[in-house]
């Protein structure tokens, strides 16, 4: 059934909350478990919809999926997997699926797929996919709603990506490491999701170099081995809780958080005022006295993560001052900013990739839609300093990437609860 989060806003938020595994790089972990026919290990997993999605693919496939313990799985993609079992539906419900498409092709060098879903932020084809793939010798067709994959062999050569893409990134380097001969990815994406996958495939014995900040090289070929891998912790779930306390905190200690997967994020709340200590066992958050506008724009790693653009928003309504985010990356990622107005936010959209925040702005609770999971996440952020009740509906989307929010969020203090529409 529909739920949303009816959230009493104003309440102080103080204690301790942990951060889970990052949902972007399990699914990448997860995926790479294709790459070999023995056991894997994925320990840390975050309990969210678009991880078990993938997961469920996968057992559907013939993959062994056995939960160890809470977070912990064994995954054993034996001679019996088959691609013509993927589930076409569960494929195009998140955008995860697409880091199917490396190790599948690796594998098992034709296969069949449904375009991949995800949020609702403009455009998102896999152009760079089949663009970077296809220099593998991998050919691709698209009709309708699906994807056709073949490729005789596939062997290594110089790539240079067209865009940072972490997925299309992640992709090469799996399809790679079963490649013949030796794959150069120039351009890479070096986001901390990218470094635990490249961490889980040396391994399982891949050849990978990493001789300058975007360039990769991998000497392919060899069969993997099994592997024992932990999911690093959610950057991005570690800034959404920091801005939270951040708005309705007097004290809290976002716990697992590393410093360094964020190091752009520090500089700007520094800048605009937030007050925080980085500790040995997370960061902690102090009330700060008054915050200042800034310029934000999104930009691949080490610069400041796209996915952490809308949380910084209802921080912005209150800064003194005239502050601009941009986005460059995608046409419809200020959707969620028609929903903070409805609360009162004053904010220009300039055009649609970048708005004009004018702060101080009180915000009052009203009834909103979440339409992807860092926008759900922003207007939760929003509902907790608001006045008033905010509701917020299309809570599974904000499932997709948090793992029940709104009863880590209960344990600092926060008045928020889930119900059924």
């Amino acid at each position: 059934m529909p739920e949303k989060f009816v959230i009493e806003g104003g309440k102080t938020l103080k204690g301790e909350i942990e951060v889970r595994g990052s949902k972007n790089a399990a699914g990448a972990l997860i995926a790479a478990c294709l790459l070999t026919e023995q056991e894997c290990f994925i320990d840390n997993l975050p309990l969210v919809g678009d991880v078990l999605n993938l997961l469920d693919i996968l057992k559907e496939m013939g993959v062994e999926v056995e939960f160890l313990s809470e977070r912990k799985a064994r995954l054993k993609a034996g001679n019996n997997v088959n691609p013509e079992k993927i589930n076409f539906e569960k494929f195009s419900q998140a955008r995860t699926s697409v880091l199917l498409i490396g190790p599948l092709i690796a594998r098992f060098k034709e296969f069949k797929v449904s375009r991949p879903g995800g949020d609702r932020i403009g455009l998102r084809p896999i152009t760079t996919h089949l663009e970077v793939l296809g220099k593998l010798g991998v050919t691709a067709q698209e009709q309708g709603d699906f994807y056709y994959f073949k490729a005789k062999e596939l062997k290594g050569r110089e790539i240079i990506l067209p865009e940072f893409s972490v997925t299309a990134t992640e992709n090469l380097l799996m399809a790679a490491c079963l490649a013949q001969g030796q794959t150069v990815i120039k351009l890479a994406a070096i986001e901390p999701h990218v470094d635990n996958l490249i961490a889980m495939l040396g391994q399982m014995g891949a050849d990978i170099e990493r001789p300058a900040g975007h360039t990769f090289k991998i000497k392919g070929g060899q069969a993997l081995n099994g592997v024992e891998q932990k999911v690093i912790p959610d950057y991005i779930e570690s800034g959404t809780f920091v801005i939270a306390a951040a708005l309705a905190g007097d004290e809290v200690l976002i716990k697992n958080a590393v410093p360094e997967h964020l190091n752009a994020f520090w500089e700007r709340l520094s800048e605009i005022g937030v007050r925080f200590q980085i500790e040995e066992a997370g960061v902690r958050v102090l009330p700060s006295a008054s915050l200042n506008a800034t310029r934000l724009q999104a930009l691949p790693h080490p610069g400041f993560p796209t996915d952490l653009l809308p949380l910084m928003v209802p921080l912005l309504t209150q800064a003194k001052g005239k502050s601009l985010v941009h986005d460059p990356l995608y046409e419809n990622r200020l959707n969620y900013i028609h929903q903070l107005r409805k609360m009162g936010a004053d904010i220009e959209i300039v055009d649609p990739h970048r708005a004009f925040v004018f702060g101080p702005t009180p915000l009052r609770g009203v009834a909103i839609e979440s339409w992807d999971i860092r926008a759900g996440a922003s207007l939760v952020v929003a509902g907790l300093m608001a006045e008033g009740q905010t509701i917020i509906n299309n809570v599974e989307q904000i499932d997709r990437g948090y793992e029940r929010m709104e009863e880590r969020l209960r344990g600092l203090g926060a008045e928020i609860k889930r119900v059924s529409v």
